[in-house]
């Protein structure tokens, strides 16, 4: 009896040891998500200033010197290493934890757009012709905001964090930019992540593995000789049109339906994926040419349109008189890895919950993308889509829109939920 019983307490105490070192690390994180949103909102209000101040003050693609100036010294007063000038306007921070561990980056754009359409807040913009009606303001008031609590918490982190403050994002040169500028001689990132604000209600965050975006090319047939130009351009709009298989009076087209619970993007049934859609133009010069501007939520089925378009037209009674056709346009599309967009969604549920963080199931048909992308040709990462309306005051925050409006606090959600998942990342 004696030597069982010692021989189950020896057996007993590792047990408890190890339960209690697994218990210690999980309180621990628990404390930092904890300590996370607390300095969220001890900083929320400043947030909110910086953004505002963003707001009065925007600057377009290229023009981005007194924000850029703003963030270096909002950088550089958490004791972050700070590097200007990359690519423009561009700059990074870095935050050192001194000790080895994964290494991350958050990208955050930060022009504005040229247009005259009015602000609808007080703060309005003070530049003539510039204006935030994308988010911008609130992307940069997020990243910064991340650096403070991660800055205030980097003892209790290993690894180093990189934030990128991109220029020129509306102007699809930014990216690029910084990179050929020698931004990852600079940094070596494992993994970068990147939000943009949606319509969606604020308080909710979404992506998807792989395409957020429609895949997005413009298709130019050149044909030779003016003579039957009506005949063989009717002939090829409605070769175009056939590629189209999203009826003109589907509820696909009001973009209401993306966040319909039965139709739109949240549902597997959603009615925004497996489709091709057309928009066209001709112009006739000394040939024939016949442009369209093609969108797909499947990459793949781009592809093929080429051949199928010049298979077809070889068997018709124009096949002689067809020049060439090509892509002449396409936008590099934002691919998001799969483990790292679905590890996103389950370590940001599990701290604030399922309702915090949506799996997408279909595609956004606008196709714009963001040349976010070229991040990500070098680095696996993951972009998000970030609520900021708040349907009940009327604020509905659709990027591009006349009346484009931010419920703020979605500047404290994104600072928490984001310093979350990093934290998680770098355990």
């Amino acid at each position: 009896m004696t030597f069982t019983r010692s021989f189950r307490s020896l057996c007993i105490w590792p047990l408890i040891l190890i339960s209690t070192l697994v218990f210690g690390q999980e309180q621990q994180q628990a404390n930092i998500h904890q300590i996370i949103q607390q300095h969220s909102e001890e900083i929320f209000d400043s947030l909110v200033e910086i953004r505002r101040d963003f707001h009065r003050y925007p600057e377009a693609a290229g023009e981005e010197v007194k924000t850029s100036a703003k963030i270096i010294e909002y950088l550089q007063n958490l004791g972050l290493e700070v590097h200007q000038n990359i690519g423009g306007n561009g700059v990074v921070g870095i935050l050192k934890t001194n000790k080895k561990g994964k290494k991350i980056a958050w990208r955050a754009d930060i022009d504005a757009l040229k247009t005259d359409l009015p602000d609808v807040v007080s703060y309005e913009s003070k530049n003539k012709g510039v204006r935030h009606i994308c988010g911008h303001d609130i992307h940069a008031s997020v990243a910064l905001g991340i650096a403070n609590v991660l800055s205030k918490i980097k003892e209790q982190l290993s690894g180093t964090i990189y934030f990128i403050f991109q220029p020129a994002e509306e102007i699809w040169q930014g990216a690029k930019a910084m990179i050929d500028d020698g931004l990852f001689e600079i940094i070596d990132p494992e993994e970068i992540y990147a939000l943009h604000l949606s319509p969606m209600p604020e308080g909710i965050i979404a992506t998807r593995a792989k395409n957020l975006f429609a895949d997005y090319k413009v298709i130019q047939l050149k044909f030779d000789k003016k003579e039957d130009a009506a005949e063989l351009s009717n002939y090829v709009k409605n070769l175009l049109e056939n590629l189209q298989n999203v009826p003109n009076d589907s509820p696909f087209w009001d973009m209401q339906t993306l966040m319909d619970p039965e139709l739109g993007l949240i549902n597997p049934n959603t009615i925004f994926k497996d489709y091709v859609t057309l928009n066209s133009e001709v112009s006739i010069k000394e040939n024939l040419i016949i442009k369209a501007s093609l969108s797909a939520s499947d990459p793949d089925k781009l592809d093929s349109v080429l051949k199928q378009l010049k298979s077809e037209i070889s068997q018709s009674e124009f096949s002689e008189k067809l020049i060439e056709i090509q892509f002449t346009k396409e936008i590099a599309l934002v691919l998001n890895d799969q483990k790292l967009a679905e590890d996103a969604i389950q370590q940001i549920s599990e701290v604030y919950g399922k309702q915090s963080s949506i799996n997408l199931h279909g595609i956004i048909p606008d196709g714009r993308s963001d040349d976010f992308a070229y991040f990500q040709q070098k680095i696996p990462g993951v972009y998000f889509l970030m609520g900021g309306s708040n349907y009940q005051k009327g604020i509905i925050s659709m990027p591009h829109s006349p009346n484009f409006n931010v419920d703020e606090n979605c500047i404290k959600t994104g600072v928490q939920y984001f310093s979350s998942l990093i934290a998680e990342k770098l355990k």
